[in-house]
């Protein structure tokens, strides 16, 4: 059976839709060999979560997050389909926390409750949100600055107590090293407050870095790669070869601009050789005065009339001047 070009043309066009749509589906994060439950999560902010990105229960990826969306047009929470991929239970209790390392992807990992009853497909897990590494310092900070500022408030208590029996400069020295020290705790407060400290700033400046590396990613590793491919056909390509041939050709150039210079050969006597340019001038004058006499006077080299009378006028000496020719 002779299948009509039409009918190829059709299946290879579906099958191109079809490796278009599967392969779209896989850039999205959506793996469509591989079955499993759906859990839904709603979070205040993603932080740079992106479909394809891991989900995780104990350090082991049980999923992925396949959807975001937001919950209204004012963006108050965003939904995030999470589709497990290994079959595990979920209890109700379990919580999901949006992890974001500091030169890692964000991920969603699920801390397993202790209950009995299992999420079904479709449900929503609860959500809460890990403390960033600019927050679990600061929690860190928060009770040292709070042990310093109690141990400041009784070291003042203790030199008022024995202010009175100090002399004035010895007074004022304290009090001055007092002030020092109060300045210093201001500045440390200031350099680590949550939201306009120094640490904060940097630390928020070095996220926006690592999340413009983790979205460009792919075209970091592009131009790796394009730039491997370039320099590996360089390091390919014969440049051996092509300087030697280059040499052969300069050293064969050189040969012949050398016979040139000399009477050796033909060429070499012609620009050379001063008697020859001259009888080659006067051999092409002379040609030049045999071809005007055969055209001037014909019937001395060639007679066909009958009753014609021979010229009997004398050779031309010189050539005759062509008024065409300039």
């Amino acid at each position: 059976m002779k299948i009509s070009n039409e009918t190829k043309v059709g299946a290879l066009t579906a099958i191109a839709i079809t490796v278009l749509i599967l392969g779209f589906n896989f850039l999205k994060g959506k793996d469509l060999t591989t079955r499993g439950n759906t859990l839904y999560t709603i979070f205040p902010n993603v932080e740079g979560l992106v479909p394809s990105n891991p989900v995780m229960v104990n350090g082991l990826q049980v999923g992925k997050v396949t959807a975001l969306k937001e919950t209204d047009k004012n963006v108050s929470g965003i939904i995030v389909t999470l589709t497990l991929t290994k079959d595990i239970n979920v209890p109700h209790n379990s919580v999901a926390v949006l992890s974001k390392e500091l030169l890692g992807t964000p991920s969603v990992n699920i801390h397993l409750g202790s209950g009995t009853d299992f999420l079904d497909d479709g449900d929503t897990i609860r959500s809460e949100r890990s403390l960033a590494l600019a927050d679990k310092l600061q929690n860190r900070l928060d009770p040292t600055l709070d042990n310093l500022n109690k141990t400041m408030k009784s070291l003042d208590e203790l030199i008022q107590k024995f202010n009175t029996m100090l002399d004035p400069t010895l007074r004022n020295n304290v009090q001055n090293t007092i002030a020092n020290i109060a300045n210093t705790t201001k500045s440390l407060s200031e350099f680590f407050d949550q939201q306009n400290g120094s640490l904060a700033k940097s630390m928020k400046n070095v996220e926006t870095i690592t999340n413009t590396f983790a979205r460009n990613g792919s075209k970091i590793d592009s131009t790796l790669s394009n730039l491997e491919q370039a320099t590996g056909k360089l390091a390919d390509a014969n440049l051996d070869g092509a300087i030697a041939s280059m040499q052969q050709n300069m050293d064969c150039l050189q040969n012949i601009l050398a016979r040139m210079e000399t009477k050796d050969g033909s060429l070499g006597a012609l620009l050379n050789d001063r008697q020859l340019y001259d009888e080659i001038r006067n051999t092409n004058r002379s040609l030049n005065i045999l071809l005007d006499d055969l055209r001037v006077h014909p019937k001395r080299y060639i007679n066909i009339s009958v009753f014609g009378k021979k010229d009997k006028s004398g050779p031309l000496m010189a050539p005759v001047s062509d008024s065409t020719r300039k």
